[in-house]
């Protein structure tokens, strides 16, 4: 009886030891993934900024610029994407919309960003675009991959449509959590007026005619939670400048916009829950089980071995043999 127990117990200790590196190195990366379904929002504030007039075409000092970023997961055409591609694919459309402290639109910017659901790669499909012009994304945008590394890593630039590094700068604690702050400087680029202009009967080629182009410049900061890649904040360091061109009046240049771009408090405590939470989904597949079985199946070996060294060595000792008279003849 001791024997049959002991070889269940073997059968699963070498179970629970194999599932240990099965869920960490083959389940958690199928399973670990970003919902096509996904929304999430953002506001992001400037206070103290410096907003162009374009009514003297003269910058001004307001006290705070707001931005909201919008992310929308498109299932339609993710699961069209699919089709062809052959993975798991996210499609997000976004918006990235600016308003003055008048509440009046600055600017806004559309585009469509597509990615594996489980490595955040880009996805090169159709309908990729950014205020409408297609790109070939190269490097991550909004998300970083899961277990992120201390590393530097490509990240692509939505207002200058190019990618370049952003720099791991080291580990620090934001809030009660561990995380990777990283680090990116677009130096001053040339890049394409908004679709939508803030005034009406103003557009890009009409603006393009007084020989006046826009230029910009950022410092992108990011605290990511290494486990999820989730931002838990961020920041950025934003200018934009309108050179040459008779729109100016004989002028070199005028700031178009320039402030310390902050995530809102609210939106803070908001995202900082949220990570704390995914983070434990992702510890529960990629340490708590993986090694709480890895310890199981050591504990049913050490139990197996015992019963089977029982078995070998019972407690009672054996009974007495008894030895037969040999017969005495005549």
């Amino acid at each position: 009886m001791r024997r049959k127990a002991s070889l269940i117990l073997l059968a699963l200790a070498v179970f629970f030891a194999a599932l240990s590196p099965l869920l960490r190195w083959y389940a958690f990366p199928r399973l670990a993934k970003i919902p096509a379904h996904q929304y999430q929002d953002m506001v992001l504030e400037a206070k103290d900024a410096t907003l162009l007039d374009y009514g003297t075409m003269r910058a001004k000092k307001v006290p705070k610029v707001s931005i909201v970023q919008t992310l929308r997961g498109n299932v339609e055409a993710s699961e069209k994407i699919e089709k062809t591609e052959g993975r798991d694919v996210v499609v997000w459309d976004g918006l990235s919309y600016v308003q003055g402290p008048d509440g009046k639109m600055v600017s806004k910017i559309p585009e469509r960003y597509i990615f594996d659901a489980h490595t955040q790669e880009p996805v090169n499909a159709t309908g990729e675009m950014v205020d409408g012009d297609p790109v070939e994304r190269q490097g991550i945008e909004f998300k970083w991959p899961f277990l992120t590394e201390k590393r530097d890593y490509e990240y692509f630039d939505a207002q200058a449509r190019i990618t370049a590094p952003i720099h791991y700068q080291g580990t620090q604690n934001f809030r009660g959590v561990e995380v990777y702050y990283f680090e990116q400087t677009i130096p001053w680029t040339k890049v394409p007026f908004p679709e939508t202009m803030p005034v009406a009967g103003i557009t890009p080629e009409s603006v393009a005619k007084t020989g006046t182009t826009r230029w910009y410049s950022t410092v992108r900061k990011f605290w990511i939670e290494p486990l999820t890649g989730a931002p838990v904040y961020g920041e950025e360091i934003h200018k934009e400048e309108l050179r040459g061109g008779t729109l100016l009046g004989g002028r070199d240049k005028v700031t178009a916009f320039a402030g310390h771009v902050k995530m809102r408090e609210d939106y803070i405590e908001h995202t900082v829950d949220l990570v704390k939470s995914n983070r434990t989904l992702v510890l529960l597949l990629t340490s708590y089980l993986p090694w709480g079985f890895l310890a199981l199946g050591l504990l049913l070996l050490s139990l197996s071995l015992y019963l089977e060294a029982r078995s070998r060595h019972p407690g009672d000792p054996a009974p007495a043999e008894t030895t037969q008279a040999e017969p005495v003849s005549a």
